[in-house]
């Protein structure tokens, strides 16, 4: 029957004033005196941060490997007006790369007055306030989030130009591709740029192979990749207008996607961080303003027009190289790349998401580090989203393409116009000249913005209008309740001086073995006072192994009382929740804890033989009591070992 009453005696617990001190044997005692043997110098973790030449690889993939769609982007939109529009592509570029300098020159400036990283984050919230650092980070996920799908959209759509037979299964190749470089970057950022520097030398090189031959042909050396395919350029127009220009620029602007990266990541560097982050921005800027320059030449050079099915690169190869190993080295290192660029963002977003999570705007659990540097659950956040959207986009670069660019440009210009307000407040040298730069900036990036939302508006930018300040709705309630948490548990505030209570161990039982002896020399060891309780159901089954079970208590006889609860239901939570509330209603100011013993397999997939009664009692107990839970695990291995060691 239930009872409430408590039992005489310690119910087998050692009294306080019989109990002996315990003394720590000698190989846990103190140490008092200095030890003579050396001591190893603790890793400082700099052998799991990046040189410059591996910050390239690691950080640089996006904005590098951004040439193959960049170009593509602002041929599709100029097409539109014909030949005529095609003209334009290069004084496009040449506004690009004049923007993608004040850019390079800005995030060099970031770095150097954020070296903490965080980019337009940290930037915005030094300077424009909270929420618009909120902003800023709302834009910063998207452009990683979308950088992944995107890149390896991208990719996938490089192959498929090279083999048509693949276009069918694009989706599979895409989450393939994700799925690689994920596990790649679980083993750490260094790991993944040692693996990523050899592809990016690769890349860059045939671009440049590519460009160079390019401009001593005179004409193109080979059609074959675009015979047959329909064009998708315009007919009728024959004039250019501003708003066309203005959209070109905009959709050309996505290959300055990843300028950010370096500034995110600073932390990620090894010493000197912030100059070596320096470095490689420059030399980031350099290849990326060289290729798109040399890309848009070698268009208007050859005349190329946008077709359905073939990349502008793949059109290029073909023109420069011929239809030959050239251009399949190309396209190959394209694939590659554009894969790979997606590393950018698992560098610099989880470094984001921990400086988020230290601003409580996200869980905590978003700064643990693994033992390689890795935050290891932004990694796999990122990894999960990307994957959705690839889903959603069914694996289709067009269709991201236009998303990507609006949270590109919201940080980039949130970033831009908080630089101004830090050179007016610093005031250092030439400061005047660098807030000009940054304004310029700004107003670059914020025309961007607005254009490329107002002319994709229909065509999916509705998403991101939706999803930036969601997130920032988000991040405000997540910083809300871990301020609510702080002020209920008086973090910051000095306690009270700890006391002591009656406490009282319950240890729910189904039957006796070792795993109920142990439980309860567990039990006795933690309380004043020890319960056992079994829950019996109404049903003559249950009723004889409960009679079974109280006749074996009785023989057996531990010295501790055997409390039956009764319930009308198949559970076994509900009614051990329900005794443990009476407990604290008739005995207020007893601390209880339940011990729950259970079986630790010797191999992992035993774990499904496992009935999981454990787990569904802590959901429970913790779920309706404000009682301590403890999980005992009986090791099966250990147990063994140790029975037979003390019997020969």
């Amino acid at each position: 029957m239930t009872t409430l009453s408590t039992p005489s005696g310690a119910s087998g617990a050692p009294s306080a004033a019989s109990a002996e001190p315990l003394v720590p044997p000698p190989d846990l005692a103190p140490i008092s005196a200095p030890v003579s043997a050396p001591v190893s110098a603790p890793d400082s973790g700099e052998r799991h941060r990046l040189t410059s030449l591996q910050g390239l690889a690691a950080l640089s993939l996006d904005a590098m490997a951004s040439v193959a769609y960049g170009p593509e982007a602002i041929v599709l939109v100029l097409a539109a007006a014909g030949g005529v529009g095609l003209g334009y592509t290069l004084p496009v570029t040449l506004a690009i790369a004049v923007l993608l300098a004040v850019l390079v020159a800005s995030y060099r400036q970031v770095i150097a007055a954020f070296p903490d990283g965080g980019g337009s984050y940290a930037v915005a919230r030094a300077h424009l306030g909270r929420r618009t650092g909120l902003v800023a980070a709302a834009s910063l996920i998207l452009d990683y989030v979308l950088n992944v799908a995107v890149s390896v959209t991208a990719g996938v759509a490089a192959l498929t130009s090279a083999f048509p037979g693949l276009y069918d299964h694009r989706l599979s190749l895409c989450l393939g591709v994700l799925v690689l470089v994920t596990a790649v970057n679980l083993r750490g950022i260094v790991d993944s740029a040692k693996a990523f520097i050899v592809p990016t030398a690769v890349f860059v090189g045939s671009i440049l192979t590519l460009i160079a031959v390019g401009l001593f042909r005179s004409a193109p050396l080979s059609t074959e990749a675009a015979a047959g395919q329909a064009s998708a350029l315009g007919e009728s127009a024959t004039t250019v207008g501003a708003l066309l220009l203005l959209k070109a620029f905009a959709s050309g602007c996505s290959a300055l996607t990843g300028v950010e990266a370096v500034a995110n990541a600073v932390p990620s560097f090894r010493a000197p961080a912030a100059k070596r982050a320096q470095r490689t921005e420059v030399v980031l800027g350099v290849l990326l303003g060289v290729m798109l320059i040399g890309l848009s030449i070698l268009i208007g050079r050859f005349h190329l027009q946008p077709v359905e099915g073939v990349t502008v690169l793949a059109q290029l190869a073909d023109a420069s190289l011929g239809h030959g190993w050239g251009f399949y080295v190309v396209q190959f290192a394209t694939v590659v790349l554009l894969a790979l660029a997606a590393n950018t963002s698992f560098g610099g977003l989880p470094v984001l998401m921990s400086l988020l999570a230290r601003d409580n705007f996200l869980p905590h659990v978003f700064r643990l580090k693994a033992d390689r540097e890795v935050h290891r659950h932004g990694v796999v956040a990122l990894a999960a989203v990307a994957a959705l959207l690839l889903v959603f986009s069914g694996g289709d670069t067009n269709t991201l393409v236009p998303l990507f660019a609006i949270g590109v440009f919201v940080g980039f210009t949130v970033c831009q116009t908080g630089m101004v307000i830090h050179w007016r407040a610093h005031r250092t040298g030439r400061w005047v000249l660098k807030a000009v730069l940054n304004g310029l900036g700004a107003v670059l990036t914020g025309v961007s913005a607005v254009v490329v939302t107002a002319t994709k508006f229909t065509e999916g930018a509705w998403l991101i209008v939706i999803a930036l300040p969601a997130l920032v709705v988000l991040f405000e309630r997540v910083h809300r309740a871990y301020g609510r948490i702080d002020e209920r548990i008086g973090l910051g505030l000095v306690p009270r001086p700890p006391r002591r209570e009656r406490s009282l161990v319950i240890v729910p039982v189904s039957h006796l073995s070792r795993l109920t002896c142990e439980a309860l020399n567990a039990a006795v060891s933690l309380g004043d006072e020890v319960r056992a309780v079994t829950v019996t159901h109404q049903d003559a089954e249950d009723r004889a192994e409960s009679g079974a079970l109280r006749r074996d208590w009785e023989r057996w006889n531990p010295g501790i009382d055997l409390v039956e609860l009764q319930s009308d239901h198949r559970t076994i939570g509900r009614p051990v929740s329900e005794y443990v509330r009476r407990i604290h209603h008739y005995h207020p100011h007893t601390r209880v804890t339940v011990l729950i013993g259970e079986v630790e397999p010797e191999r992992l997939w035993q774990r499904l033989l496992q009935n999981q009664r454990g787990a569904v009692l802590a959901h429970a107990v913790r779920r309706d009591t404000e009682a301590v839970i403890c999980r005992l695990r009986f090791r099966l291995t250990d147990t063994e070992q140790a029975s037979k060691s003390r019997n020969p």
